[in-house]
């Protein structure tokens, strides 16, 4: 797959995930656009440089309108143009009892996981129809295919990430822009580890092996193998997927 002459905008991208598609897209000579709250991304930006590449970070909220709009603008004062956008930053939030969550905490799982979403849609989109063409992937997860005890805010904004999702997709398709989603399962990051140390405080091991014995490869994914993923969907062999959304937890959901 070669992304030469490409500009990939990347929202969570001091994250694992995001850290892993910026890796695989600028392997594949693309330009980066590393979107993040956290410092971190620039160190991200950083590595692509010395290894050749080309990558810019830019410091952004997602939750904050004009943050979103400011990352859409200096992308396109620097580059022109946005032809890949991998709408990934997200947050894990409490693991509590519905009956025990605090509103604020709740508040703050939704504004990242779902307005950021919406945002980086809102802003997003109309250069992308202006253009004619760009390829989207919003980062949902299996937890936005079924419940889970704990995690109720968590589940309901990966739900509403496949609705913006499909959503997007019957609005822009006929304008040469295509959305689609990935739904990873666990995956070996930060976010799955403070899961389960919430799981079990005294043996958060003892949490893992009991999710990957649950998970029929028996493993967790990779940041790479998501990655991967969001270079196909990005790429001209998945040209007329729209609206879809692809499911990478090594068999944990059939």
């Amino acid at each position: 797959m070669d992304f030469s002459n490409k500009v990939v905008l990347i929202t969570g991208g001091a994250g694992e995930i995001g850290h892993a598609a910026a890796r695989a897209f600028a392997r594949c000579n693309a330009t980066i656009v590393v979107v993040d709250r956290d410092s971190r991304g620039e160190a991200v930006a950083a590595e692509i440089c010395a290894a050749g590449g080309e990558a810019r970070f830019i410091a952004a909220d997602v939750t904050r309108s004009q943050d979103v709009e400011r990352y859409v603008n200096m992308t396109l004062d620097t580059y022109g143009v946005i032809d890949c956008f991998l709408n990934n930053a997200g947050i894990e939030g409490r693991v509590a009892p519905i009956a025990e969550y605090d509103e604020a905490d709740f508040d703050a799982v939704m504004a990242v996981n779902v307005k950021g979403v919406f945002l980086g849609l809102r802003y997003v989109l109309p250069v992308m129809i202006r253009q004619r063409s760009g390829a989207i992937v919003n980062t949902s997860s299996t937890a936005g295919l079924k419940g889970a005890s704990g995690l109720a805010p968590y589940i309901a904004s990966k739900h509403a990430v496949l609705g913006l999702t499909r959503s997007a997709a019957l609005e822009v398709s006929p304008h040469g822009v295509r959305v689609n989603a990935i739904c990873p399962g666990p995956v070996d990051t930060r976010m799955i580890q403070s899961i389960e140390t919430q799981l079990n405080i005294d043996d958060p091991l003892g949490a893992r092996q009991r999710g990957e014995a649950a998970i029929p490869t028996r493993r967790y994914s990779t940041p790479d193998e998501v990655a991967n993923v969001m270079l196909f969907l990005c790429s001209d062999l998945a040209t007329n997927m729209a609206g879809s959304h692809v499911v990478i937890d090594g068999g944990r959901t059939a």
